[in-house]
């Protein structure tokens, strides 16, 4: 007998949704008849494919809905519990904080790869309160320096917000109190899904594979692969009765013409020029596209400019702080920036752990806020991440057209590296969205010029693909090689954010300059 998924789904993913069902039925998870058995030994990963508004995320939200009804634990980053091998888990996983955040929103409770990868270690003194507040335990804690009225504070909190960091900073404990360090994950949890599954490599498929006996990949199959999988996505080496693909548009009621121009890219017979005159239609139609000869300056600060060529991108970043009149070697705060890695030698590896699993892995989008309280420090907000504010020794590389070789604007011996992010390609945009979005459109036609395929599909479809996909609501078709002066200076007044549920450690107090001032924050 198969499963009744909600009513709201339409035929397509009812179709998807009984294909996930008899994967996890095979793993020992009956959805009809909404029991959870014990593991069984079947191991599988199918894949949930499907173009930009097929409806994968509510497919996705309404499963977890389901087994989370069911009473299967959500794992998070923050926190996990003592395994009971009768309780079965659920994890939801993006590749990037910012496609964490945006599952997060639609109120799926999403962490990162990397927060599943490696987890955190807590102080054993703080572990009991975490485990009460999870519900391991029935015993209320008792803590120095904590009193009973503040735990009762922090269960509320915890009732409400479903976050442990979040508890403890209710009660005034930072994360640097309770969280020790960082270790990777040696146990294999159970059922995982992944979304934006487009973006994962061999090695992370691999990994998540160890972990998840039961792997759900939704992805689009229309966006661009990883570097090195040569246009392939890894879920197109899983065999063809493991994937089922969705074709209804169901995203925003009332048609989108973001979605259409999207779509209308699959016609084989398309060109770049009869693709601009429907961009300029539908332009005509709706102001949710805007056709437009200049660059918008303003929105640049927090929606970077999709381009394909690497020194179309430099260019438009030089182009930016010279409007914005920033010093050639420096940064203003609300200037954004990409993280580009972290560089750090291996004897390390517990920093890095310490600073990726904080938000700063590669790609990740920051704004910057100011330099930090020793030389070398930066001040930065994580978009998308759930404890956006922090503070760490930051490489800031500020790459100007036709020089080697970049400016360093914050030369912190080791730590984080950062790109500046006003303008980012659109490989590196995969994962993301931004209410509003700039295409810079003449690389999209070079692209076309060039006659470039990939996995035989035309490269200019699918650059424009993905990044006409990464607008929710207005996407800006940009025409000419010109920058709009910008209207505002920069600023940080929209990141105001409240008390961090997990706050870093506070800047140390070594002699400025020093080898430990530029490590500890790590």
């Amino acid at each position: 007998m198969q499963p009744t998924p909600s009513p709201t789904l339409s035929p397509d993913q009812e179709a998807a949704f009984s294909h996930v069902a008899a994967a996890l039925a095979r793993a020992g998870v009956d959805l009809d008849a909404e029991t959870a058995g014990l593991p069984t030994d079947d191991n599988s990963a199918i894949a949930v494919l499907g173009k930009a508004g097929s409806g994968k995320t509510l497919l996705l939200a309404q499963l977890c809905a389901k087994l989370r009804d069911m009473g299967i634990d959500i794992v998070s980053g923050d926190y996990e519990p003592k395994r009971s091998k009768e309780r079965r888990t659920l994890a939801i996983l993006a590749p990037t904080n910012k496609a964490a955040s945006v599952l997060r929103l639609r109120g799926v409770p999403a962490t990162t790869i990397h927060r599943i990868l490696y987890t955190p270690v807590y102080n054993p003194e703080y572990e009991q309160i975490a485990e009460w507040l999870a519900g391991q335990t029935q015993t209320k804690p008792e803590v120095e320096g904590i009193a009973p009225e503040s735990l009762d504070r922090a269960k509320a909190f915890y009732d409400l917000h479903q976050s442990i960091p979040g508890a403890m900073a209710a009660v005034g404990v930072r994360g640097s109190d309770f969280i020790s360090g960082w270790k990777r994950r040696e146990e294999p949890l159970d059922i995982g899904f992944v979304d934006e599954s487009s973006m994962l490599d061999e090695r992370q498929f691999e990994d998540l594979k160890e972990i998840f006996p039961t792997l759900v990949l939704f992805g689009d199959p229309a966006q661009l692969a990883p570097v090195g999988l040569s246009g392939e996505m890894v879920f197109d080496r899983l065999p063809a009765p493991e994937r089922v693909t969705l074709s209804r548009i169901h995203r925003q009621e009332g048609d989108s013409p973001i979605l259409d121009l999207a779509h209308a890219l699959g016609d084989p017979d398309i060109g770049f020029d009869q693709f601009e005159r429907m961009v300029e239609q539908a332009a005509r139609r709706d102001d949710r596209v805007v056709v437009a000869e200049r660059v918008d300056c303003d929105l640049m600060a927090r929606s970077p400019v999709l381009c394909w060529r690497n020194n179309t991108r430099v260019r438009l970043i030089t182009a930016f702080r010279n409007a914005h009149h920033v010093p050639v070697d420096g940064l203003l705060p609300g200037e954004p920036l990409i993280c580009d890695g972290i560089e750090l030698p291996l004897k390390h590896r517990k920093k890095r752990l310490d600073l990726e699993a904080r938000g700063l892995i590669k790609g990740a989008q920051v704004i910057y806020l100011g330099p930090g309280q020793k030389p070398g420090f930066a001040r930065l907000h994580v978009l998308g991440a759930p404890d956006p504010q922090v503070s760490a020794a930051a490489i800031i590389k500020i790459e100007q057209p036709e020089e080697d070789e970049p400016l360093i604007a914050s030369a912190a011996r080791m730590g984080a590296s950062f790109l500046h992010g006003a303008a980012v390609t659109i490989h590196k945009a995969q994962g993301s969205q931004w209410s509003e979005v700039q295409v810079f459109s003449p690389d999209i036609y070079a692209a076309a010029r060039a006659g470039r395929n990939e996995a035989g599909l035309p490269l200019w479809k699918r650059l424009a693909y993905v990044a006409i996909t990464r607008a929710e609501e207005r996407l800006h078709w940009v025409t000419r090689y010109r920058l709009a002066k910008p209207k505002d200076g920069l600023s940080t007044a929209d990141l105001k954010v409240p008390p961090p549920p997990m706050a870093l450690p506070q800047e140390p107090a070594a002699e400025a300059g020093s080898e430990v001032a530029q490590q500890s924050m790590f």
